[in-house]
């Protein structure tokens, strides 16, 4: 459904009519569909978007194969509008979801967006190093609460400019949980990294120097700054990590402390990083990737970890264990880059801008400029009643509208010529109140009168859009048209090819000639590197199956002398079961094994029993049975005097071609290469090779040598529905279409206007 609605709307616009810049001005019509007619501006706009840079454009065929396309659109348009699915609330409805998505890029200050945008940038070419001290109060809070939170933070920054030692007012005065630890200590940050007032009074204040205080969502603010220093960039590495968090006993401390020595002594020797890695990494993400982790910058890793990786010098240098929370790191240094070009940052600069705090800003600007253009005028009178008419069941969240209220007319704001009540805002409040029992009433009405204006500013210019940007109109317009045609064309011809399964059968059937397939071979071909290999798949083949080592599953381990499952054998029985039934080519042996000490009854007969107790159960989920075997392996599995374990293991195999090409390309990639199924000539060069003639046969071709296995030669036969039922429904897809658009001209004649299409041509000579 998704991709059909991405088809609907590509098509709506691509036939957009209403050009980006400026209005469409009517004129002379390039052709009528019945009663309505399509201006030459419209057609030439959407012409000219699509085809003026192609070599023929405004050419006479160019031209007239173009409209052909538009007016099969239009005339799918117009029928949609005419069986009314233009007023339908679904319709409406989800139009005036697009329409919000849409309008967001109008409703911002593009100036200030840009200023921003570059702003950050320059910024990121440094990093501070600075310490804070927050008193914490909400942007919302009341009034009396805020002033004192201000004084406060004045009283601390007073001392600190007086010489009281920062860090210890931090530690005891700070309501940053980390600062009692830390003592208001952030590190180094650069810009984006903090919220946008915060890093504002960080960039405008001198090393050594405390800032002005600043507010953000969590409080107020003193910064410190102690350093500043050139962007480092970013850094890839790859770490060994040998865990040992913090809290663990001594004696584990030094064991993973010598371990990670022993590591770093394997790598000085010359042993491989990456065999390493694998080997002796606890970090599980990266293990089997050789250890690398994704570029990173300032700010982005703790501290330890991250000035270790940035003093690495050149490409390949490994540090020597380093400690962080974590445990004990290896570090490589994969590769280093400096802040990257203006142009190259620019789009993700863009979107972090505008999920950062500094959208706040913009949004100040934007009302502020709204106001202005719009003559937003206030009735303080006004104003001043709903505060004073404020009582407690706003703040229980419980505010009710009086209807007989005798101020419910009285006028609070203007903007254009819209006029705002009091009985506006209380309908408002109504749908926003909630309970604030730590507010004063006239507070919260504050709040959302606040509110109330924004969203009206907002709302009044989200309504104007159409009349002042002719490009949101057309973005519209192209949505509207989209929808219609998707809604339309679903039920017209996609969702109807899918469910009309007499008809697409006769289609088909009608079409027979359409679906054939040629003479095909149906074969396994083996491409090997050498002769040597093709033996060992030869012998291979033999076993028809291959150990399936990707698969594992623990080894169920039961008590001395007892066959029994607990719960948590069933759930792993269970997740076995899952896999099985998942998977057509994949089974499973079960191995019973048992413990030295165990003397109640034959080790073998034990070890049977258990082994029977798996397989039942097994037998009870697994749907195909013969997936199910024990190994005829006892002595080498069992009874054996250093055994330490009663337990029944688990041994997966595969009969897939690739189980066979793992096991083959174990030590070289494309050792073994496999390919099976029904060939037409020209759709394998293996295949077109080879003789086509059921047998087995040898032969080279560019290097490598093939051994084709033919099943049987099929000789050209018609194609089963089934065989290609998505190709047909495409097909029938496509009829649908076609004949609907024909009755679609029928019941609207198309007129093309000659005379201006010609005009056109000439235009472009």
């Amino acid at each position: 459904m998704k991709k059909r609605w991405v088809v609907a709307l590509g098509t709506a616009v691509i036939f957009a009519s209403c050009a980006k810049e400026g209005k469409v001005v009517p004129g002379p019509f390039i052709e009528k569909l019945g009663n309505e007619s399509v201006s030459v501006s419209q057609f030439k706009y959407v012409y000219q978007k699509n085809n003026g840079n192609e070599p023929d454009a405004y050419s006479e065929k160019s031209l007239k194969e173009y409209l052909e396309l538009f007016t099969n659109f239009k005339l799918k348009v117009l029928e949609a509008k005419q069986q009314g699915l233009d007023t339908a609330q679904s319709f409406i409805k989800e139009l005036e979801g697009y329409k919000k998505q849409l309008a967001q890029p109008y409703l911002t200050e593009k100036s200030v967006t840009d200023n921003l945008i570059k702003e950050a940038y320059e910024r990121m070419k440094e990093e501070i190093a600075a310490s804070h001290i927050l008193i914490n109060i909400a942007m919302d809070a009341d009034p009396s609460d805020t002033l004192k939170a201000y004084q406060k933070i004045a009283d601390i920054k007073k001392r600190a400019l007086a010489g009281e030692d920062f860090g210890k007012l931090a530690a005891e005065y700070s309501q940053d949980p980390s600062a009692a630890n830390n003592k208001g200590l952030l590190g180094y940050f650069t810009s984006l990294q903090m919220v946008y007032p915060f890093e504002d009074a960080a960039y405008k204040t001198k090393v050594g120097d405390i800032s002005s205080i600043c507010r953000t969502k969590f409080g107020y603010h003193i910064v410190k700054v102690t350093d500043r220093r050139t962007s480092r960039g970013e850094v890839k590495v790859a770490h060994i990590m040998v865990r040992a968090a913090e809290g663990i006993s001594a004696e584990d401390s030094l064991e993973a402390k010598k371990k990670s020595d022993e590591i770093y002594a394997k790598i000085k020797k010359g042993e491989k990083w990456d065999e390493l890695a694998s080997q002796f990494s606890d970090d599980l993400g990266t293990k089997n990737k050789g250890g690398v982790l994704p570029f990173f910058g300032t700010n982005a890793m703790i501290p330890s970890f991250e000035d270790a990786a940035f003093s690495l010098a050149n490409v390949g240098d490994i540090s020597a264990p380093i400690k962080t929370p974590y445990g004990w790191h290896i570090i490589k240094l994969i590769e280093k880059k400096g802040l990257a070009e203006f142009k190259d940052l620019e789009p993700t600069l863009k979107t972090k801008v505008s999920k950062d705090s500094r959208s706040d800003l913009n949004r100040s600007f934007l009302l502020a400029r709204l106001k202005k253009e719009n003559n937003f005028t206030e009735n303080l009178v006004g104003v001043k009643l709903i505060q004073t008419k404020a009582d407690s069941s706003l703040i229980k969240g419980k505010f009710a509208i009086n209807n007989a209220d005798k101020d419910l007319a009285t006028l609070l704001f203007t903007i254009g010529i819209s006029k705002f009540t009091i009985g506006d805002f209380y309908k408002f409040v109504t749908d926003r109140q909630r309970a604030k029992p730590t507010y004063s009433p006239a507070h919260y009405t504050n709040l959302l009168y606040k509110e109330f204006v924004e969203t009206s500013i907002l709302n009044n210019e989200e309504s104007h859009l159409e009349d002042k940007y002719s490009d949101y109109k057309n973005l519209v317009n192209e949505y509207r048209e989209g929808i219609l045609l998707f809604q339309l064309m679903d039920s017209k011809v996609w969702n109807k090819a899918i469910n009309d399964t007499l008809g697409l059968k006769n289609f088909f059937n009608t079409n027979k000639e359409n679906y054939k397939w040629n003479r095909r071979l149906n074969a396994t071909i083996y491409s090997v590197s050498n002769k040597e290999v093709l033996a060992k798949v030869q012998a291979e083949l033999k076993n028809k199956y291959w150990p399936a080592s990707e698969h594992k599953t623990d080894a169920i381990i039961f008590d001395l002398n007892v066959a029994k499952l607990t719960k948590d054998d069933s759930i792993r029985l269970n997740n076995v079961a899952n896999i099985l039934n998942h998977d057509k080519h994949l089974f499973i042996e079960v191995a019973g094994s048992v413990d030295n000490k165990e003397n109640a009854k034959s080790k073998k007969t034990l070890a049977a029993e258990r082994e029977k107790l798996v397989l039942t159960y097994l037998k009870s989920l697994v749907k195909d049975s013969t997936k199910l075997s024990t190994k005829t392996v006892y002595n080498k599995l069992v009874a054996t005097k250093s055994a330490k374990d009663s337990k029944v293991d688990f041994f997966y195999f595969s009969n897939a071609n690739s189980a066979l090409e793992k096991l083959i390309n174990e030590k070289q990639a494309l050792t073994l290469l496999i390919t099976q199924g029904l060939f037409q000539k020209g759709d394998n060069v293996n295949a077109d090779a080879a003789e086509w003639k059921a047998g087995e046969q040898v032969f080279e071709k560019d290097g490598r040598v093939i051994y084709a296995v033919v099943k049987e030669v099929e000789e050209p036969r018609y194609k089963k529905l089934e065989e290609v039922k998505g190709v047909a429904i495409s097909d029938y897809q496509n009829y649908l279409e076609k004949e609907w658009i024909a009755d679609l001209r029928k019941r609207n004649p198309v007129v093309v206007n000659e005379i201006e299409l010609k005009k056109l041509v000439k235009q472009a000579q």
